[in-house]
């Protein structure tokens, strides 16, 4: 727990959601962590402060990055493809992953007490989104569980104006939060990162609660794509693939899964970056499955085309985030018909 209260930049703390107090103590109900806060300290994502026996979010409106990415790069090959989403983040993140690409933001409120960002209010980013020709507004980089409050009303207004809604997130959010968000949620991306000791060891978090989530927002409707980074050593072994690769065939076979090359960084600087036959051992994994989209995700050139599962031919040629081209019709395959899984249109 974090004592330090440092917030940079302009200072808006709002009301958090999803609590309950004994005694001067909060439990937070947001996500599976169940921080139990005493007062004047914040959670274990650093932004989710005891104020006087209330429960306060400090990143209501902060955002630390807002920029315009290709759908692709959340990633999401079967959403919209080719279209652009408006990227936003807040600091802060309920893990604390050894691996993290986005430490700077992610684990500053955390590790140092920081919490930068200035305010935006959420009718501007819905109206900055829109005025650049997004499809869509993502809530990434970071965990959006962790700015849930300010997330859920901008998701509101962008759902008011046309706009679809994308999560891109690590699947420990609680299930009262989560049920109240999936009415706005489009399309959300979940990591599911290793088997539960690799979250154990590496995440500071269990597996059970992901895997929970990856259903119930696949049950519920919003359309689902899984990350998975591959590290050496760590989650790159043919039972921990097949472990995985097992779970998401057994939610459903026409769950894209993205299988992504891990380079060092962060605490991790001295584990070596992944090699081609961790991926192709994953993607063969996926395969045998039952898996129908199994991808490279950042390695161009290899498994980043979308072929038909039925004639194997291919319908979405990719070059990196970029669409090279499309020849999906109306969610079916142009030389045989068959039925292809996403939102198209």
């Amino acid at each position: 727990m974090i004592i330090n209260r440092e917030i940079e930049s302009s200072e808006v703390v709002r009301d958090a959601q999803f609590w309950d107090k004994q005694d001067g103590i909060v439990q937070c109900g947001l996500c599976h962590q169940n921080c139990r806060i005493r007062p004047d300290h914040r959670g274990l994502c650093g932004v989710r402060e005891n104020q006087n026996g209330n429960l306060i979010t400090l990143v209501y409106g902060k955002l630390v990055a807002a920029n315009v990415d290709p759908i692709e790069k959340k990633p999401l090959f079967h959403f919209l493809p080719g279209s652009l989403a408006y990227s936003i983040a807040t600091a802060g993140c309920n893990f604390r992953c050894l691996h993290c690409q986005n430490s700077d933001i992610s684990q500053l409120p955390r590790e140092a007490g920081r919490i930068p960002g200035d305010y935006v209010a959420a009718e501007k980013v819905v109206a900055d989104a829109t005025d650049i020709g997004c499809e869509s507004i993502a809530y990434t980089y970071t965990e959006p569980t962790v700015f849930f409050e300010y997330a859920f009303d901008v998701a509101t207004l962008a759902r008011q104006s046309g706009l679809k809604n994308v999560f891109v997130s690590n699947g420990y959010i609680e299930e009262e939060p989560a049920q109240k968000i999936i009415p706005l949620l489009d399309a959300i991306n979940i990591d599911l990162k290793g088997d539960d000791q690799f979250y154990k060891k590496v995440c500071g978090a269990r597996i059970e609660p992901v895997e929970e989530n990856i259903e119930l927002f696949w049950k519920k409707g919003v359309w689902v794509e899984v990350t998975t980074l591959i590290i050496p050593g760590y989650n790159d072994s043919p039972e921990v693939l097949e472990e995985l690769a097992g779970f998401l065939a057994g939610v459903s076979p026409d769950m894209p899964w993205h299988i992504s090359a891990f380079y060092p960084m962060y605490k991790m600087s001295d584990v070596p970056r992944t090699g081609i036959e961790s991926l192709r051992r994953a993607i063969d994994a996926g395969e045998r499955a039952g898996l129908k989209y199994v991808y490279a995700g950042n390695i161009p050139g290899v498994s980043e085309n979308t072929l038909c599962p039925g004639c194997k031919e291919t319908e979405i040629e990719r070059q990196g985030y970029r669409i090279m081209r499309n020849s999906v019709r109306d969610g079916h395959c142009s030389q045989c018909g068959s039925p292809l899984a996403g939102v198209w249109s």
